[in-house]
């Protein structure tokens, strides 16, 4: 990648060579300019890490995980980031793989991100978690820019939505909203909309960042400045939004295909995870819930703030059986307000025990993406954590500003 060095990226793992799943990440990492390696430890160091860690593990590949990641820490092995990954039906793995992750955030200044892989991984699953690792890697001057200035435009081209915002030395004059439909198309009329509410042209505009699924498509069509994915950029606008870029904070962005969470320190993220089991843990599902309780999206915040979620049993994570759990509740002749406060719990939990148990939840914890605006999903997320959440204002434009935000660092490279 014109002429870069590529940052290195250091291995722990346990099982990927026999899943078939090293390759991908190979592949993954190629995608990015990544060079994966595993750090050389002696056998006698394996020992030693094995004893001074205080985990019992039965894997000699755990152990030698272990014995890496000390490594790390010693600075006995140089790395940029670190990529650990275990087999997701390993519960062993899972908690060498959290108490790892831990150890190498508390302990170093490297960039890290845990995943649980199954045989069926491939190497466009791990493209985003790469190229945040990468991101954070080469550029964290750039993350670590608190303020906006020129006259900038960010564009977040998601699965569900697409979004713009103008931004003008540091305040948003301009907002563009549609549903994603042809991902060119959307992107125009938001980028059209903004610009109409700035009062300004495009040819005024000095930098352009684009994220989301799309990026690359608008990035190209625009002559982006930046194209960046959307886990280093979405923390990025949330905690500038919320005040937040100095100190510890928690993101959490249930998307409409995927979730985020990502643990961040003074504006840069530390750890992230990506991804859900089942869509019954996405925005999509109360998509569905709202149109089966015969209301528009924006009116299950509020009903469900007048529900009762415990009133209603929710025993699937599957989004079809979820629904079923719905209809079922209804019919029974459970409330409306209880059935919708039930489906935004179901969702939170979801979250809960699929990401939230892969970063380590640092306050504050800050709700961004479109359903960070279902009242009833804040709730119960708060709830589960015991914790006030915050929403930022523009928290649905949060790609968008951080897009924005991060793009004005290159205006003085033109």
């Amino acid at each position: 990648m014109n002429g870069e060095q590529p940052v290195r990226v250091a291995q722990l793992s346990c099982g990927p060579e026999h899943s078939g799943v090293q390759k991908e990440i190979y592949e993954a990492a190629a995608m990015v300019n990544a060079e994966m390696f595993f750090p050389d430890v002696a056998l006698a160091d394996i020992k030693k890490a094995y004893l001074d860690f205080g985990l019992e593990a039965k894997s000699a590949d755990l152990k030698l995980a272990i014995a890496r990641a000390k490594a790390l820490v010693d600075g006995s092995v140089e790395a940029d980031a670190v990529f650990i990954a275990t087999c997701f039906r390993c519960s062993e793995a899972a908690i060498v793989r959290n108490e790892l992750r831990r150890y190498i955030l508390n302990n170093s200044s490297l960039p890290v991100v845990s995943y649980s892989f199954t045989e069926r991984t491939k190497a466009g699953t791990l493209l985003t978690r790469m190229e945040a690792l990468t991101t954070i890697a080469k550029r964290r001057a750039l993350l670590a820019r608190e303020k906006q200035v020129g006259l900038t435009l960010g564009v977040d081209s998601g699965s569900s939505t697409t979004k713009a915002v103008v931004m003008k030395n540091d305040e948003i004059i301009g907002t563009g909203w549609t549903p994603t439909t042809g991902v060119i198309d959307s992107a125009e009329t938001v980028i059209t909309s903004a610009l109409e509410e700035a009062g300004i042209k495009l040819s005024e505009i000095e930098a352009i960042g684009t994220t989301g699924y799309g990026r690359y498509l608008i990035g190209d069509k625009f002559k982006a400045d930046l194209i960046q994915e959307e886990l280093t950029v979405n923390s990025k606008g949330a905690v500038y939004l919320a005040g937040q870029q100095h100190g510890e904070a928690t993101v959490i962005d249930i998307g409409g295909m995927d979730n985020k969470a990502i643990s961040v320190q003074d504006g840069i993220p530390g750890t992230f995870t990506m991804g859900g089991i089942c869509a019954g843990a996405s925005g999509r599902f109360l998509e569905m819930t709202a149109k089966r309780l015969g209301i528009e999206i924006t009116e299950l915040g509020p009903l469900a703030m007048e529900g009762f979620s415990k009133n209603v049993p929710m025993n699937s994570y599957c989004i079809v059986f979820g629904t079923q759990s719905l209809v079922n509740a209804l019919a029974e002749g459970h409330s409306k307000a209880d059935v919708a406060a039930a489906a935004c719990r179901s969702v939170a939990e979801q979250v809960f025990e699929q990401q939230l148990q892969e970063v380590d939840i640092k306050e504050p914890v800050i709700m961004v993406g479109g359903t960070s605006l279902i009242e009833g999903l804040v709730r119960e997320m708060g709830r589960l954590l015991q914790t006030e959440i915050v929403v930022p204002p523009y928290s649905q434009f949060i790609g968008s500003v951080g897009s924005a935000l991060l793009s004005s660092g290159f205006i003085g490279d033109k």
